[in-house]
């Protein structure tokens, strides 16, 4: 069985870094995931962060966190990572990190479509 665990969330000052990490198990060598992150913010839409293909030659951000934002992977170590510089309060929200069927989704508003795990709570206070 797949299990999917985000860790790495805290509570920081606006302009703050936080590294959020993604650890996936339970997969087969067959199993060539796709990985993004999305958030949820209580009284808000959903938005699709970021996703990383799973060679890592393709990537996505949405255009709230480009040039502040930075997702890889350690395939070996089954981990997806998000770099979050330059943090902002409304990047306040629960970040949950999902295999996807490929990056392309993300596009067109779709995420979260695989495994996922619980989520982790980044708070950004000004």
């Amino acid at each position: 069985q797949v299990q999917v665990k985000e860790s790495g969330g805290g509570s920081v000052q606006a302009g703050e870094a936080l590294v959020l990490s993604c650890k996936v198990s339970g997969t087969t060598k067959d199993d060539y995931h796709a990985m993004g992150w999305f958030r949820q913010a209580p009284g808000k839409n959903g938005e699709g962060v970021s996703c990383i293909s799973w060679p890592g030659d393709e990537t996505y951000y949405a255009d709230s966190v480009k040039g502040r934002f930075t997702i890889s992977r350690d395939n070996a170590d089954d981990t997806v990572y998000l770099q979050m510089n330059s943090l902002k309060p409304e990047d306040t929200a629960t970040y949950y990190c999902a295999t996807e069927n490929g990056c392309s989704y993300y596009r067109s508003g779709i995420y979260g479509v695989g495994f996922r795990g619980e989520g982790t709570q980044v708070t950004v206070s000004s």
